[in-house]
């Protein structure tokens, strides 16, 4: 039988319930670059707003706020890269 803290296969739950927001910076034009995330601060969508709609999608969404990356926070691997990551870099 599993706990009320695991799902089957020994898996920890996600609660749903606790939404991340780690803003990755913010433009000239006013826009707020953003991960948002639900349950797990790891798995995340990259996000721009408007400053005030930022403002006012955190407050409703009653997010944690995550700590800003370090600024060597450079991708390591394949898999350890963001969008704006790729701001700037022209592709073939």
């Amino acid at each position: 039988m599993a706990s009320a803290a695991s799902t089957p296969g020994n898996r920890p739950e996600i609660d749903s319930r606790r939404r991340f927001v780690r803003k990755l910076g913010e433009r000239a034009n006013g826009f707020v670059e953003f991960e948002f995330a639900i349950g797990e601060p790891e798995i995340f969508v990259e996000l721009i707003l408007p400053r005030d709609d930022f403002a006012e999608f955190c407050t409703g969404q009653q997010v944690e706020m995550l700590p800003a990356r370090p600024a060597d926070g450079l991708p390591t691997g394949d898999w350890d890269w963001r969008l704006s990551d790729a701001t700037g870099t022209r592709f073939k």
